[in-house]
């Protein structure tokens, strides 16, 4: 193995998985997306003994080319984690060749035989799958125990000061906000429902625009695209109509019910967060 590494694997770093980049699909899977053509991301965790063997054998024979994290390494080897033929394959039926067996890729790329033994060759197959299976998603939260976070530490005397200049005009605390802290009793949730504005699980009203043409015709409907040089809605009867805009012509008049959360979001400060926060959570 040590050899082969010697031996010039720049050229062929980038085959295992090039050919594990894409496997081709079975006719009529095409443009099948769903999670069902990807075991690795349902399968249960490795045996540790088994993943520990594989880690070494990987560390030995394909870390240089795919990275210590299989993301892709110093010489040239695609990432792992987002080959098609890793995400399809089961126990190794569709990697297990290409790593015994080797593999040409496009450009010329080549990677050589893997000269590893059938428990070395599956060891490495789990080592693989086990990663796969624990890496957090994009956009995930960082793995190990979720962190629980102290929301209210704010004050809730200060909050409702806050509250009776900044949010008072739209909001009341015995009318629409009555109870709130009953509706959505994790502190956590009602932080984020109010700073984003809009009710708990409930779709945020639509903005809505009027344009005023220079002849004086008003048209209504609902905003789909606003710039400097265009204007489009979709009006009352569901027809998608665009208007070119010139400065100030035609006149546009936007109704936007979110606007005011949009720009408090720009001057608020922690504390004035935490402190409404820890104010709401007493209106049960």
């Amino acid at each position: 193995m040590a050899q082969w590494l010697r031996a010039g694997v720049a050229a062929g770093a980038v085959a295992l998985l090039a050919g594990l980049g894409e496997a081709p699909a079975a006719a009529g899977q095409q443009n099948d997306r769903s999670q069902r053509l990807y075991p690795s991301l349902q399968r249960p965790p490795g045996d540790p003994e088994v993943v520990a063997r594989g880690e070494a054998v990987y560390g030995i024979s394909c870390r240089a080319c795919h990275g210590m994290d299989l993301r892709g390494g110093d010489l040239g080897g695609p990432n792992l984690l987002r080959s098609q033929l890793v995400l399809r394959d089961e126990a190794g039926e569709l990697i297990g060749p290409v790593i015994r067996d080797g593999q040409s890729g496009p450009g010329g790329s080549y990677m050589p035989p893997q000269p590893m033994s059938d428990e070395d060759l599956q060891a490495v197959v789990t080592y693989v799958h086990d990663v796969l299976g624990r890496a957090s998603r994009q956009g995930g939260p960082p793995l190990g125990d979720e962190l629980e976070l102290d929301i209210l530490v704010g004050d809730a005397a200060a909050g409702r000061a806050y509250f009776a200049e900044k949010c008072a005009a739209c909001h009341s605390p015995t009318g629409d906000l009555e109870g709130i802290a009953t509706r959505i009793p994790t502190p956590k949730e009602l932080q984020n429902t109010w700073v984003r504005g809009g009710g708990r699980n409930t779709v945020r009203p639509p903005v809505t625009v009027a344009v005023t043409l220079a002849s004086g015709e008003r048209i209504e409907g609902e905003l789909e695209r606003l710039n400097d040089f265009l204007v489009v809605l979709t009006d009352g009867a569901g027809r998608h109509r665009s208007f070119g805009r010139e400065g100030d012509t035609p006149r546009v008049e936007l109704d936007d019910p979110m606007a005011a959360h949009r720009e408090m979001l720009q001057v608020y400060r922690d504390a004035d967060i935490h402190d409404v926060t820890a104010y709401l959570v007493t209106l049960k």
